[in-house]
């Protein structure tokens, strides 16, 4: 636990109790609150995109940080110095997110710290009684996300989720002009998350610095040494921590292509592939991946490629739609046969999205107007396009490693992800320079998904990874009871 801090805050007035804890004086004082009235919040986690969080919530009429929060004390001065020259008041700085939580004067959190504290912030926070702006992906496993959802309408809590497309009417537009059929059935929906991520080397372990509380830090995840190449960006790509690049970029382009299929919410199957290829390095997770979703009429297919590559369609961070009429390629249409896009056709009504500018403007609205459906990206939402993530890394790690050559037969005759294996195939020899027949890729294991229940079927192996051991008092309880 945090020194100093830990030691303060037992004093205080949260109880700790196994998988939870019991809320002494940190509920929000329930005040309606109106146009004109300030709205309280603190931003946890500094580095990165919590800079983006400071920089948004200064430019929205009466919200006040008045709390930043991070365990590595280094983060603090950039941030205040952002908020003073914004004409704000010097925030309190805490370590320790539930000091913060223990102030009935805080109407709020937004969350920006690394993936695996997301969903423990946004439940410990609607125990309090504060709303909550919570980072992509919202959760580090399937389990705690689903808890997260759970927790935030028990307690009426107003959650948004970080994938803010939700908030962008041009993007709301291409996904209502498909879910009408003009175009006919949607085919495929598929996400590109091409981003160039080099090797990360070795960092060997060495003592945390001083500036940072690293059990802290750690939080849910196990025990194990620092070293640096954990603080402060590429725990990504570590288990304990991240979600790879599928869980961090590409969980925005899973969220719309998820969003365009009618209804969806978690697939029937799920088979994903892929690897670390070019480098050895210290990181775990897959630089290159392809993940395969079946949602029945409509199959999602959702690609991950980190070593140098070429475009797709003109796309390298975006999303495609294959339709029986022709392709959507991010908003322009292309009618089947022709290289010339055309116009999307009309809606019979104005794409409605909730009030405030942007999503952080939404967030605010909603906070205001204490309506869930006012939300754009609302918890539930973003549990479930975080859930597909998991997914696909569930499968993968569950995988064998398998030969290149010769091609196995795993995708059978489905021609849309056959077409995706041999692109992915050429990127790495034709741009990378990568020999085949000297390589190996990890073949996911096929997991039949039961959507309602949110586990698979008959995979007790595959169930286990739905969750995590964790380590109290950072626990995320089995249920909300």
């Amino acid at each position: 636990m945090a020194r100093l801090n830990r030691r303060k805050f037992l004093q205080g007035s949260l109880a700790f109790a196994g998988a939870t804890f019991a809320i002494g004086g940190t509920k929000s004082s329930g005040r309606i609150l109106g146009a004109n009235d300030a709205i309280r919040i603190g931003v946890a986690g500094l580095n990165g995109r919590g800079g983006s969080h400071v920089d948004e919530l200064t430019k929205l009429d009466n919200v006040q940080i008045t709390y930043l929060i991070d365990p590595d004390t280094r983060t603090w001065g950039k941030r205040i110095k952002t908020i003073q020259d914004r004409g704000g008041s010097a925030p309190r700085t805490v370590q320790d997110i539930r000091e913060a939580l223990d102030d009935k004067n805080l109407d709020a959190v937004s969350v920006a710290t690394p993936n695996h504290w997301h969903a423990l912030i946004t439940i410990w926070a609607c125990q309090a009684g504060k709303d909550v702006y919570v980072e992509k992906p919202c959760s580090h496993n399937i389990h705690e996300g689903r808890i997260a959802v759970e927790m935030a309408r028990k307690h009426q809590c107003i959650v948004q989720h970080g994938t803010q497309n939700r908030s962008n009417p041009e993007k709301a537009r291409v996904v209502e002009v498909i879910k009408s059929g003009q175009l006919g059935k949607l085919l495929v929906s598929r996400g590109l998350c091409y981003k160039p991520r080099g090797s990360i080397g070795v960092k060997p372990p060495s003592t945390p610095p001083g500036e940072l509380d690293f059990n802290l830090w750690l939080g849910p995840a196990a025990v194990q040494p620092f070293h640096a190449n954990l603080v402060h960006y590429n725990w990504h790509w570590f288990w304990e921590t991240g979600n790879g690049d599928i869980g961090n970029q590409g969980v925005h382009e899973m969220d719309l292509a998820r969003w365009a299929i009618p209804g969806a919410t978690l697939p029937r199957s799920v088979v994903s592939l892929g690897g670390r290829f070019g480098y050895t390095d210290q990181g775990q997770t897959a630089n290159t991946q392809i993940a395969l979703f079946d949602f029945g009429e409509t199959q999602l297919i959702f690609e991950v490629r980190g070593l140098q590559t070429g475009d797709y369609r003109g796309e390298k961070v975006g999303n495609v739609y294959h339709l029986e009429a022709g392709t959507i390629v991010g908003t322009k249409f292309y009618p089947n046969g022709s290289t010339e896009p055309a116009p999307l056709p009309e809606l019979k009504s104005l794409v409605q999205r909730g009030p405030g500018r942007g999503n952080f403007g939404n967030f605010i609205a909603a906070v205001r107007s204490r309506k869930t459906t006012d939300l754009n990206a609302d918890i539930q939402e973003g549990h479930y396009s975080s859930a597909l993530c998991h997914l696909a890394n569930i499968s993968y790690r569950l995988g064998r490693e398998v030969a290149f050559e010769p091609k196995t037969q795993v995708l059978g005759d489905n021609p849309a992800a056959i077409e995706t294996l041999d692109r992915m195939e050429r990127s790495l020899t034709d741009n990378n320079g990568l020999k085949l027949d000297t390589l190996k890729y990890r073949l996911g294991r096929k997991l039949l998904i039961d959507a309602a229940a949110e586990h698979f079927v008959n995979d007790a192996e595959a169930d286990r990874l739905l969750t995590r051991e964790y380590r109290a008092p950072f626990t995320v309880p089995q249920s909300i009871g």
